[in-house]
């Protein structure tokens, strides 16, 4: 029988290839899948833009086999401090103090250093094809496939080439997303900031130049962001500064080299380093109406565009494409029914909303211009009655453990734990010591397992994991180290857990009886949506 693969160009076909893109290529190439990258810039980008991964993203680029390269790019973040006009200190966050994750809650990054390391690996890859000079102009679909017209924008050659699936990830002019008459929610902010990038000359700190390490400068005659950079690869190191547009400024002299110095020059000189660029932004908060069109889907930036304030941009997109490519490796490998993928848009869409709204919520208390609104500002943080920003979402929709009348049931949707951790005389990061990709259920040491609970992870390849105290762990059971796992689990009351391939929890139980119903309910779903992941070993007792 022929392979149905050998009908198109590609399994999946990616248009842009931005840092999300390159993440991507290389989750799907890693599942064995054979992914065409349609560029139409002849290079990868050189300059910085984004300088934020969180906690979650560099645990998934551990997971993905990306470990090497975070480890390289990312340094943990310092604590970060807002001021007031007079520089008095009104919040202090310490990002370092540590994360669910088991590290710091942020790291910062040098993001030209991080594509190009990924950029290595995907040009090293049999099974990703790299197109750069390649424009998309087309895309059309039926009931199997996608076909995508490129045109060569050096020779103005046209071809076709077809995938089972597209994903556009071409930045928030995303021609793909155009193409198929998506619109997009605006939330309703707006505004200009002028970002610097400037080399700092060998051996300078932020203390030598008395500015903040990581801060905001909220001083309503010009609010300013001050934050690290990353670490170039021959180790220069790199700051940034943003300055809001004021409505008097327009948007070409912003650009302006001598207003970049004016602007720069009450906090650093030019025999300090070297200017690495500058760009005028407009900060915006758009969401598109769906991120899926039957076989096309859309991430990052092409789905979604915020605000800077909580460094979430990039972070966003690559939480997008690691929903979908645990998705996409079960479709396409018949394991699951395409109505899984139908999951995409009610996890990410909310979920991303509700990051844009706080992230707007906190770019409303510094782009404050009015010198009376921010005092009132100041007064509310200085007296500690200033409103706390809304936690971190969580998934509110999508594939996870439901009640009888389809209630998402607490904690489903929540991040799981991770950290580093302690196995058969073996220490390291607990996701090197899980199989990825599958479904796994984490259990506190002594948690009574029914044998129908059993029954139903042998079915479905579900992998059990013992958690013991790192002081009475045996051999096959998994040391909790950090105290991560017994602080989460106990603060949300379970004993179980049943973990999706992402991190996601679909259910959590705190006893055999509540083990059996998230169990009953992830069968239910997974004959729905059709999922046959086969039966897999217990890794651990």
């Amino acid at each position: 029988m022929a392979n149905p693969a050998e009908k198109f160009d590609f399994d999946v076909i990616q248009i842009g290839y931005g840092p999300v893109s390159k993440a991507s290529a290389l989750f799907l190439e890693r599942q064995g899948w054979r992914v065409g990258v349609f560029e139409r810039w002849e290079e990868v980008y050189p300059l910085p833009r984004a300088v934020c991964i969180d906690h979650e993203l560099y645990r998934v680029l551990h997971a993905a086999g990306l470990g090497d390269v975070a480890n390289r790019v990312c340094n943990d973040a310092p604590t970060y401090r807002w001021f007031n006009a007079d520089w008095k200190e009104l919040l202090a966050i310490d990002w370092a103090a540590g994360s669910i994750s088991g590290g710091s809650e942020v790291n910062f990054i040098h993001q030209p250093s991080f594509e190009w390391a990924m950029d290595e690996r995907i040009k090293a890859s049999p099974r990703v094809a790299l197109n750069f000079h390649s424009e998309a102009i087309a895309v059309v679909q039926d009931k199997d496939r996608v076909t995508v017209t490129i045109r060569d924008t050096k020779t103005g050659a046209t071809r076709d080439y077809t995938a089972r699936y597209l994903i556009g990830i071409d930045g928030a002019n995303s021609f793909v997303r155009e193409s198929l008459g998506i619109k997009r929610t605006d939330l309703g902010f707006e505004a200009d900031w002028l970002v610097i990038d400037f080399a700092l000359s060998g051996g300078l700190t932020a203390r030598d130049l008395g500015i903040p390490e990581c801060g905001q400068y909220a001083n309503p005659v010009r609010p300013t962001t001050i934050v690290p950079g990353g670490v170039e690869s021959d180790g220069r190191v790199l700051r940034r500064w943003e300055f809001m547009r004021l409505p008097h400024e327009t948007k070409e002299e912003m650009v302006k080299e001598e207003k970049v110095w004016e602007l720069l020059n009450a906090w650093i000189k030019p025999d300090q380093g070297e200017l690495i660029r500058h760009a005028l932004y407009s900060f915006r908060s758009l969401v598109a109406e769906t991120f899926q069109k039957d076989r096309i889907f859309l991430a990052g930036d092409a789905a979604h565009v915020m605000p800077p304030f909580m460094g979430q941009g990039m972070c966003a997109g690559l939480r997008d494409v690691w929903n979908l490519s645990w998705k996409l490796d079960l479709v396409l490998r018949g394991k699951a029914d395409a109505s899984l993928l139908q999951t995409y848009t009610p996890e990410r869409a909310p979920h991303v909303t509700d990051i844009i709204k706080i992230s707007m919520f906190l770019g409303s208390i510094i782009c404050m211009p009015d010198p009376e609104e921010a005092r009132k500002r100041d007064e509310m943080f200085l007296s500690g009655s200033a409103p706390k920003p809304a936690p971190f979402p969580i998934l509110t929709d999508g594939m996870l453990e439901r009640d009888g009348q389809g209630q998402v049931i607490a904690p489903a949707g929540e991040l799981s734990c991770a950290g580093t951790v302690r196995l058969g005389g073996r220490t390291g990061r607990y996701d090197s010591f899980v199989p990825g990709g599958t479904f796994t259920l984490v259990l506190q040491d002594g948690f009574d397992v029914s044998s129908q609970a059993q029954r139903i992870c042998g079915d479905h390849g579900i992998s059990i994991v013992t958690i013991a105290d790192r002081r009475t762990a045996t051999d096959t059971q998994i040391g909790d180290t950090q105290g991560q796992f017994g602080r989460f689990m106990a603060e949300h009351a379970v004993g179980a857990m049943l973990v999706r391939p992402d991190f996601y929890l679909f259910g959590g139980a705190k006893d055999s009886a509540g083990l059996d119903r998230v169990l009953g309910d992830f069968v239910r779903q997974a004959q729905a949506y059709r999922i046959e992941v086969g039966a897999k070993e217990t890794v651990t007792a």
